[in-house]
């Protein structure tokens, strides 16, 4: 059996996550919060001011609560043979496989989250029912040369990134053409795009200067759909930022063998696109 561990990303946070965790290891809990100068325990649990949805803040708790929950999973089960995760998700799967420790990964997606925060003037929609071809073919004939394809989750969900009035027009297009769905996400800002660019070059001389280390297994990248290398990890990092995530072509070709085994760390929506994915692989 192969078993392949998914990491959850932004997006999956809720008030109320990490009870469990915080209370099996309180002494990380009390580290990452140190570490950010703020509680964690407060901010997952009671979201007091309501910044659990900033994406300065919910990087950090994302990761942490991942990272917790891995630890759990390895109490009651063997490590994977192989791991991705989805956009922030990458960084938990690379802690799992020892790029970093628990603490140094924290701190780059700490960093990562400032970057990003400071990009603001855009946002994210997510289609349902159009495939990608369709929908770039829809773009260039409607001549909305602003939009960026963010995330390519599955064969019938993509989400776009760009300026929010130009997402709203051509949610009307999208729809015309028989989109299920075209919604505009709660995210604030437009992640995984050109519009990125700035935050990656904040980040890339942290991310160059970070000393990784020896994978235990493979890990997925989002750039490339396919394992980091040793040396190439803080380059396709950097590029993750202001990239498309690759995610339906990462998982596509996990979905054939027989005799793999997908857990999810953090939520549960990546399950639900591997289940989207072999759907399609089969009715091929």
């Amino acid at each position: 059996m192969t078993r392949i561990f998914l990491f959850a990303g932004q997006g999956a946070q809720r008030v109320g996550m990490g009870r469990t965790e915080f209370e099996r290891y309180p002494e990380l809990e009390r580290e990452a919060s140190d570490l950010l100068g703020y509680s964690l325990r407060t901010l997952c649990l009671e979201d007091p001011d309501g910044l659990l949805g900033n994406t300065r803040y919910t990087q950090p708790a994302m990761y942490v609560v991942n990272a917790l929950a891995y630890r759990m999973k390895l109490e009651e089960s063997a490590p994977p043979d192989l791991a991705l995760g989805h956009s922030l998700g990458e960084y938990n799967a690379l802690e799992a496989a020892g790029a970093f420790t628990f603490a140094e990964g924290l701190k780059l997606v700490d960093a990562r989250a400032a970057a990003m925060a400071r990009i603001t003037g855009g946002g994210m929609s997510a289609v349902v029912g159009l495939e990608e071809t369709l929908i770039r073919f829809l773009l260039l004939r409607a001549g909305f040369d602003t939009i960026d394809l963010a995330n390519l989750n599955t064969p019938q969900q993509t989400v776009l990134a760009g300026p929010l009035d130009d997402l709203a027009e051509f949610g009307t297009i999208l729809e015309d053409a028989g989109a299920r769905m075209a919604k505009k996400l709660a995210v604030s800002g437009p992640f995984h795009s050109r519009y990125m660019t700035p935050a990656a070059e904040e980040l890339a001389p942290v991310l160059r200067a970070t000393a990784f280390g020896r994978l235990r297994f493979p890990v997925i990248s989002n750039h490339t759909a396919q394992p980091h290398h040793q040396n190439g990890i803080a380059e396709l990092l950097i590029r993750q930022i202001d990239h498309p995530v690759r995610w339906a072509e990462s998982i596509g070709p996990l979905t054939e063998r027989d005799d793999a085994q997908f857990v999810e760390i953090g939520g549960t929506t990546l399950t639900s696109m591997v289940r989207q994915i072999r759907k399609v692989k089969v009715a091929a």
